[in-house]
Formats: C-alpha cells, sequence, structure tokens
C-alpha cells in the first residue's frame, strides 16, 4: 500500500510477461521467514514457564516494599512463609518428564515400583501455605470488569476475560518495569524495583491501603498460586479479596494442587506445567533423590522449599529428558522414599500441626471451576501401609465441566451449587486412608496387569507388554521389604532373649527363674520361627531374582523374534520410500526445469520486445538524420544560419535528440576548435538594393 492508501501498481518499465511467473527469490524469502517465526513460537513454548521467575522476583520486590502494618496483615492470613521463599531456578527437564508419566484418569504418577502423587502433606511441608479452612470456590463469571475497576482501582475494557494484564497491575504497585537497566546488578535491580513500590504504597490504614492489598494478592495469587503459562494474570479470586478479614480462612494451598493437577493432565506436546511448579521439582528431590537433580543448601530452614537448590544441567533439553526416564526406570524399590518427613521438626512449622487432620485421607480438591480427585489409597506407602489391590479410578465426572479458552471466558456459574457433593466431602474431610493387607504383592500384580508397559518411558528398557517384567520387579519388591521387617523382628527378639538369659543368671529365687526360664524358652522359639523364615523369603527373594532374569531374557528374545520379520518389511518400506524419494526428487527436478524454461522464455521475450523498441528507436534517429541533411541542404540555399538547426530539432524529436546531434558534431570538430556550446551568430545585415558585389 500506498503512504496515501492507494495500492500502488506495476512500474511502467516492467514488462507485463514477467509479472506472471513468481518470483523465486521472493519465495525463499517467505519460506525463510515462516521457518524463522515457527522456530521462534517453538523457542516460546519451551520456555513458557520460565516467565514465572520474573513474576517470583517482582512479587519479592514488592513484599519488600510494603509497609510494616500490610507485612502483619499477610502474616495472619498466612502467606508469611510462602512469601518469603527464596526464587528457584526451574528444572524444565524434571517438570517435563514427570509431566510425561501423569495419568489423567486417576490423577497421579505412573512409575515401575506404582502410583505416586503429590500430597496435602507435600504441599504444606513444601510452600507453608494453608491447606485446612474453606474452599477456595465461589462464583465464576463472564466478564470481572466491574470488580476489577471497583476493588482495584484500574480501568479495564469490556472484555469477557477473567484476566488483567500483568504490566498493568504492576505500574499499580509501583513497578513499571521490571526489566534490568544497563550494568545493573541483581541487587541493584532489586533494590530499585523494592525502592517503586515502597514509595507508590499508602502508609497508613484505610481504603487505599486495602486497595493496595487486594492490587498485591491478585498479583500472588494469579501469577504464582494459580499461574497461567500466558503474562495475564488471573482475577478469579476478586470476590474472595472484597472482605480481607476473611482471606485467611480459605485453603490456598489446595487450590494450588489442585490448579496443578489440573495443568499437569493438558497435552503433552505443551513444554512445562502452568502453575507453582516448584512443589513438584521439590516433591521430586525428597522422593526420587537418586536421581540427582537437587542439592541442599540449607539444613532446617522451612518451608521445605529454602532447602534445595537445582543443579544445572548444560545438555539438551530432549537429552535431560530421555536421561531422566531412563533412571526413573532403573531406580531399585528401595531408593524410592514413600516417608521422607520422618523425624521433622514440626514445632517450626505451625502450618503443618493445623494441616494434619486433612493429611491422609482420600478428599476433593476444589479451585473454582476446578475440582480433581486426591486418590490417596493409591499412595498408601506415603503413609508406612502396605499396599492393597483397589480398583484403580477412571476418569468418571457427576458434573458437566465447561470448556476454557486460554483467556479463561468462562460462564456465571455458581460452583457452591454445582459441586455441592464433592464440597460436602471437603467439609467432611474426605475419607480416611486404611490398609489391612501383610504385602504389596496383590497390589503390584494388578498393577503390572493394568498398565503394563506404560510405565515405561526410557530407551533401556525392554519390551514388557503384558507387565511381567513389572509384575516380578513388584514381588521381589515387596519380598525384599518382608525380608528387611523380618529382619528388624530377629534382632529384636534376638536381643530380648540376651537381655532374659542375663536376667536369669542373676535370679534370687527359685519361682522367678523359673518363669525367667519359661520366657527364655518362648523367645528362643520365636527367634526361630523368625529366622526360619527369613531363611525362606531369602530363597523366594532368589527365586525371584532369577525368574526375573530369566522374564527380562525372553521378552528381550521375543522382541526380537517379533521384528525380524518386520525387519524385511521395514527394508521392504525403506526401500519403497527411497525410490518414491528419488521420483519426488525427480519431480522436484522437473518443475525446476520447467520454471527455469518458462523463466528463460520470458526472459527472451523481454529481450525480443527491448530489441523491437531499439530498431524503431533506430528508424527514428535515421529519419531525424535525414530531416536534419535536408534541413542543411534548405539552409545553404535559403541563407538560413546553422544554428537554427538545433531549434527545429529541438521542436520536431525533442531535447534528446537535439543534445545527441550536437555530442556527434563536437567529436566531429578538428582539434583547437571550440567544444563548448555553440551560440547563433546575429545573421549579416542585407545589402540595399542595387548595391551588391558582382560576382
Amino acid at each position: 500500500m500506498s503512504p496515501y492508501g492507494r495500492r500502488q501498481g506495476p512500474c511502467r518499465n516492467e514488462c507485463p510477461l514477467r509479472r506472471r511467473a513468481p518470483c523465486r527469490l521472493n519465495r525463499t524469502e517467505s519460506d525463510l521467514r515462516l521457518f524463522f517465526r515457527l522456530l521462534t513460537l517453538l523457542v516460546f513454548a519451551l520456555q513458557t514457564e520460565l516467565r514465572s521467575r520474573l513474576g517470583w522476583a517482582v512479587i519479592r520486590a514488592i513484599y519488600d516494599g510494603l509497609p510494616d502494618f500490610q507485612v502483619r496483615r499477610l502474616e495472619s492470613m498466612g502467606f508469611g512463609p510462602f512469601l518469603r521463599l527464596e526464587e528457584l531456578a526451574p528444572d524444565v527437564a524434571l517438570i517435563q518428564a514427570l509431566k510425561e508419566r501423569w495419568d489423567p484418569e486417576c490423577h497421579a504418577f505412573l512409575f515401575p515400583w506404582g502410583h505416586m502423587v503429590p500430597t496435602l502433606e507435600d504441599v504444606v511441608r513444601i510452600t507453608g501455605l494453608r491447606v485446612d479452612g474453606q474452599a477456595v470456590t465461589g462464583t465464576t463469571y463472564t466478564s470481572y470488569q466491574e470488580p476489577v475497576e471497583r476493588l482495584l482501582g484500574l480501568e479495564v475494557r469490556g472484555e469477557r476475560s477473567s484476566l488483567v494484564q500483568r504490566m498493568v497491575l504492576q505500574a499499580s504497585l509501583g513497578v513499571t518495569s521490571a526489566r534490568r537497566q544497563t550494568g545493573e546488578g541483581q541487587v541493584e535491580h532489586m533494590e530499585r524495583m523494592t525502592d517503586d513500590a515502597r514509595a507508590a504504597m499508602a502508609e497508613e490504614e484505610g481504603e487505599a491501603a486495602d486497595r493496595d492489598l487486594r492490587q498485591f494478592l491478585t498479583l500472588v495469587i494469579g501469577k504464582l498460586i494459580l499461574g497461567t503459562r500466558g503474562d495475564p494474570v488471573s482475577c478469579r479470586c476478586l470476590p474472595l479479596l472484597e472482605d480481607l478479614s476473611s482471606v485467611g480462612n480459605y485453603a490456598w494451598g489446595v487450590a494450588l494442587l489442585a490448579h496443578l493437577f489440573d495443568s499437569l493432565g493438558t497435552s503433552s506436546r505443551v513444554t512445562g506445567v502452568a502453575g507453582f511448579f516448584p512443589l513438584l521439582q521439590v516433591w521430586a528431590y525428597y522422593h526420587l533423590p537418586s536421581l540427582g537433580r537437587g542439592v541442599a543448601r540449607r539444613r532446617g530452614a522451612v518451608p521445605l522449599l529454602q532447602r534445595w537448590r537445582f543443579c544445572r544441567d548444560e545438555r539438551s533439553l530432549r537429552r535431560q529428558v530421555t536421561m531422566i526416564h531412563d533412571a526413573m526406570d532403573t531406580i531399585p524399590f528401595g531408593h524410592v522414599q514413600w516417608t521422607p518427613y520422618v523425624g521433622e521438626d514440626d514445632a517450626t512449622q505451625p502450618w503443618v500441626e493445623r494441616g494434619r487432620p486433612y493429611f491422609g485421607r482420600d478428599i476433593w480438591l476444589h479451585c473454582y471451576n476446578t475440582v480433581v480427585p486426591l486418590h490417596h489409597r493409591l499412595v498408601a506407602r506415603t503413609l508406612g501401609l502396605h499396599q492393597v489391590v483397589v480398583e484403580f479410578p477412571t476418569r468418571q465426572r457427576s458434573w458437566e465441566r465447561p470448556g476454557r479458552s486460554f483467556r479463561g471466558i468462562q460462564q456465571v456459574t455458581d460452583w457452591t451449587v454445582r459441586v455441592r457433593e464433592q464440597l460436602d466431602d471437603w467439609e467432611r474431610r474426605g475419607k480416611e486412608v486404611v490398609s489391612e493387607a501383610a504385602s504389596d504383592e496383590d497390589y503390584y500384580q494388578a498393577y503390572a496387569r493394568r498398565y503394563g508397559a506404560q510405565v515405561y518411558r526410557g530407551t533401556r528398557r525392554p519390551l514388557d507388554p503384558e507387565g511381567w517384567i513389572a509384575s516380578l520387579e513388584g514381588v521381589l519388591h515387596s519380598t525384599i521389604q518382608q525380608r528387611d521387617d523380618l529382619q528388624a523382628v530377629v534382632d529384636q527378639l534376638r536381643g530380648e532373649l540376651e537381655r532374659a538369659q542375663q536376667m536369669v543368671g542373676g535370679a534370687s529365687s527359685s519361682r522367678e527363674d523359673l518363669g525367667r526360664s519359661v520366657l527364655e524358652g518362648q523367645l528362643a522359639a520365636a527367634a526361630a520361627r523368625a529366622e526360619d523364615a527369613l531363611v525362606q523369603l531369602r530363597e523366594r527373594e532368589q527365586e525371584l531374582r532369577t525368574a526375573l532374569a530369566r522374564t527380562t531374557v525372553l521378552e528381550a528374545e521375543m522382541a526380537e523374534l517379533r521384528l525380524r520379520p518386520e525387519a524385511a518389511e521395514v527394508t521392504r518400506w525403506r526401500q519403497e520410500a527411497e525410490a518414491a524419494a528419488r521420483w519426488q526428487q525427480d519431480a522436484e527436478e522437473a518443475v525446476r526445469l520447467r520454471a527455469e524454461a518458462g523463466d528463460l522464455r520470458t526472459q527472451l521475450g523481454e529481450e525480443r520486445h527491448r530489441s523491437d523498441m531499439l530498431r524503431s528507436e533506430m528508424r527514428g534517429l535515421e529519419r531525424a538524420l535525414a530531416l536534419v541533411g535536408h534541413s542543411r541542404s534548405v539552409t545553404s540555399r535559403s541563407g538560413i544560419p546553422s544554428g537554427s538547426t538545433g531549434h527545429y530539432l529541438t521542436g520536431s524529436s525533442g531535447r534528446q535528440r537535439n543534445e545527441e546531434e550536437e555530442r556527434r558534431q563536437r567529436e566531429r570538430a578538428p582539434e583547437g576548435s571550440e567544444t563548448g556550446p555553440r551560440v547563433m551568430a546575429p545573421p549579416s545585415p542585407r545589402p540595399p538594393e542595387g548595391t551588391g558585389e558582382s560576382g
């Protein structure tokens, strides 16, 4: 388009035939632009979760700039421990590897050793957020324009959305720019943002201070606790923030876990997860220490997220994810920490004591329109119990969940009415998980039959479509656990027997001696029976190890046999594919040659057109030269000065031909003559009649 809004036509000197063939250079530039655009989108998709780091730093800077009375109000609401957390660098590879093992049907991770899932105890210990109290639920609206303008004092356009722009929200808190300036270090950057926030905050209690606190809580909840992958911030929490005195009554840690479960259930093509992803990292650091992804840095610090930092890995993301899957598939069952918090000093974590009534229970988690189950019975081993065979859950919802776009558009829905049954379950604190099983063997066998090879994602494990390897590994692990438990019983009985024998040696009466002898005999018999059982368990363990090795070899051989007929087929397909590729290359070469021939024909037509134009110009010049010769002869006969020839050429053939003729005359002029423009000589005076000279 032209600057004046009118479409520019083709250049007048451009050949009409040239416009028919597309420009190959333009096509190449268009392809390059498309490639770089796709590459940019890919890099953005791989780094979407890194945006949350920026939000963390900004929130911490604003928190440090709050007045003391605002900090005390946040402490009374239960946000103090969470807001004092230091930034944790994201382990994108670990998060992606965990997400690829998430089962959206049972809302748990699938590992070779069984189900695992973050629980409410993990949330409260790692983040310090409250997991007891009222469910985070209420009414969702189509547009939040009115509460945003009334409670936050921000101008919002009439959009159907539950999101507000992060930059607008930050600017209202004093941080207009979170970018680091040139030559500015991290400490100076944080101090500058803190000073900007402190200058914008109300220093006394009142409506302005309440507005500042609501703006800050909206940023904390919408960016960290219920964070999205994009830049805007969710403001669905605004109805719960209207009465600031009741904000601390809600279980924000439960909303965090529900939002995280919902994000893990998205497509595996989406890299990373929304929400507070550091919970997954630290959860894996505690329960799967063999992965070696985290490094302990500070002992005794609470919440437990403060004790860890990410061990950076410079390898590619896909390589790291593959290595994590391989490690998960080969971790010995005994290296999985089911109860990592044994021995923790809960006196320094009062939020843990408040949430203990909700630990170890099957319960529904609420976060507005997100309502997901926490199947704690699938991971009863986190309570130190043996796992019984349970019916594995499937995706079943008793209510209709509305679809959501990335803009967060909702219908006006009162979730306290729509999910009344699930809300009543939360208010009853769910259902306690108990177990009467003596071992985990039945669970492991049922687990292997249900999921088969689905639990393996690495490249070092053989194919196990029927789940025989997983079943044998599970039974072996259960036998090892029974052996360890029985070994502890044997050691305890032997200790009691030694103490009884020492007491018999120092007895004072025959009656006491007789009773202690009977006790000694009972202890000796019990110890002997326990040792016999221990020997049997060790023999069974060895048999299971042998069977596992034999089954692994057989599965590998069967996989090879299955692949042998497929190998010839694959070879044939490869040959056909190569032939098709060669045919495609020949076809593309033919198309290219046709295009080049078309271009050559176009150029040939242009050259012919140009030669015709040159011939026409040559004929015009020849006619002009003939006219010039005729003019000179007429001038010599009529006495007209030769300088008027230029005027004739200018009037008849134009200035260009006149200049060309003058240039040729100068080239033919002899040396020493004037080469500058000739000036027309004045006409000679006409002699009077009768006085002419005689010839």
